[in-house]
């Protein structure tokens, strides 16, 4: 791999600096939430927390990478879009952390949230087409391409959102996928897309001990949605621009675990004829504590789940004979998996004991 030092090391600074900075802020944050009222409070049975905890955690990772950007990230225009995108959504994820607020409003400003990056110069421009069977190896989607990035965007600001239910779990994949991409952007030498993302992971390592089990806060639909927004961007700025042939399936796979969530969660609420955005306990997390595993184990379950993804991510762009056979092997194992998880349908073994986080969605 053929990159410079320097190039390197403001990565490594990136990261680092993120890292420091979301995790001296998170005390004050805290503080700061318990000033305000953004308490979450166990009122129904996805909570599975006892007493209430602060949860504007996100605010805290929100700084720490913004920090870095600013200190090491060249502002390009893309990326303004990309930033400004971010603050109309941690606002909207501040007022929701403090006052709920509706559901279609909150859509709303996030439709409006994604189409800033997307006039901004961040857009799906192609496709790869699933016909193996066609001369054209991706669809370019010409006048589609403002509608499709704003669907992907909302879609995985939501999807990151959803899988926020168990302390830990979704600030532990966000970093296990922006390390994915990471690693990518190094492979291909996007020094750029690099150093966003060392910034994103570790804004999220920075106030993991904050958030782990038993979480002391919960980084709420703040954070949640800043972290499905930004990597949500940068999978199309840093990943759909780059390949032909694999463009289409290596977003999927980094992000694999909260779309399926999210996938399977829209598909079972419509076949009971309810509305789509209806809360329920019948998310991964929710089943992998129903079938006998405590909080840590369901948790790290999923890490595994979202870094086998990640591995096979990264094998795609990779050169070698053998990484189909090893992407193959991942996927069914994750194949497995999920079909157990999916329809398993005994009733809970035991009682969570630990303080876990909390879904909104």
């Amino acid at each position: 791999m053929n990159f410079e030092l320097s190039v390197l090391s403001i990565v490594g600074l990136a990261l680092v600096v993120a890292g420091v900075i979301s995790f001296a802020m998170s005390p004050l944050v805290k503080s700061f939430a318990y000033k305000v009222g953004a308490i979450d409070v166990p009122k129904d049975a996805r909570r599975m927390h006892k007493t209430p905890i602060p949860r504007l955690g996100g605010l805290a990772i929100f700084l720490g990478f913004m920090v870095s950007i600013l200190l090491f990230a060249d502002m390009t225009d893309q990326l303004k879009g990309i930033l400004l995108g971010a603050v109309v959504i941690v606002i909207l994820g501040v007022v929701d952390d403090i006052t709920p607020l509706p559901a279609k409003l909150k859509f709303c400003v996030q439709i409006l949230a994604a189409l800033i990056p997307a006039f901004h110069g961040v857009v799906v421009q192609a496709v790869t087409n699933p016909n193996l069977f066609s001369p054209n190896p991706y669809w370019v989607l010409g006048g589609l391409s403002i509608p499709m990035t704003v669907i992907w965007i909302v879609a995985i600001t939501n999807a990151v959102n959803l899988i926020d239910g168990l302390d830990g779990l979704a600030i532990g994949v966000s970093a296990i996928s922006a390390t994915t991409v990471l690693v990518i952007a190094l492979l291909v030498s996007e020094g750029q897309v690099a150093i966003l993302m060392a910034a994103l992971v570790g804004a999220c390592v920075g106030f993991m001990p904050y958030n782990l089990n038993p979480a002391k806060m919960f980084m709420g639909d703040t954070g949640a949605t800043f972290l499905g927004f930004i990597l949500a961007c940068i999978s199309i700025q840093g990943l759909f621009k780059f390949y032909a042939v694999i463009s289409f399936a290596v977003p999927f796979l980094i992000l694999g675990l909260p779309i399926f969530d999210t996938a399977f969660a829209m598909t079972r609420r419509i076949l009971k004829g309810q509305s789509p955005m209806v809360a329920d306990r019948g998310h991964i997390h929710h089943r992998l504590i129903d079938m006998g595993l405590n909080q840590k184990q369901a948790v790290a379950t999923l890490y595994v789940i979202s870094a086998i993804l990640g591995l096979s991510a990264v094998v795609l762009t990779t050169s070698g004979e053998v990484r189909a056979i090893i992407c193959f092997l991942a996927l069914c194992v994750v194949a497995l998996v999920a079909w157990r998880v999916v329809f398993h349908i005994e009733k809970p073994l035991q009682q969570p004991e630990e303080t876990d986080q909390s879904s909104e969605d």
